[in-house]
């Protein structure tokens, strides 16, 4: 259903995303991303790595990182895809938000809320 291929969204380094290898209707599942958490005191140490670009808020208490294609779906403010945390299971589930066709990129808001305008915290002017 989906796969990594490369994203023309993203630098030359780090390009790759997600991508839809047959079509997917609104509300479908797409993809469930296994949790890796840690407490959020730890995040410091993340925070002198790459790593800390791609980890997740988790609850109030933890931040986490996605296993699978979690931490690969790239970011729009018109996202075709949102995503659920799942604390019982420990997973973020990625749904599709509108139908998506074969070979389109997956798009997700990275603020977790499909309407949320406000600059993402690496765009941010220090």
């Amino acid at each position: 259903m989906i796969e990594i291929k490369t994203s023309p969204l993203t630098n030359e380094v780090f390009n790759r995303g997600v991508f839809a290898t047959q079509d997917i209707s609104k509300q479908e599942l797409l993809h469930e991303a296994p949790v890796l958490f840690y407490p959020n005191e730890e995040h410091e140490h993340i925070e002198k790595t790459l790593l800390a670009d791609y980890a997740f808020k988790y609850g109030e208490d933890y931040t986490a990182f996605l296993l699978g294609y979690g931490m690969m779906f790239n970011h729009s403010y018109q996202p075709n895809a949102n995503y659920k945390i799942n604390f019982q299971n420990d997973t973020f589930e990625f749904y599709a938000y509108k139908d998506i066709k074969a070979g389109e990129e997956i798009l997700i808001n990275y603020h977790g809320e499909v309407e949320n305008d406000d600059p993402l915290w690496f765009n941010e002017e220090e």
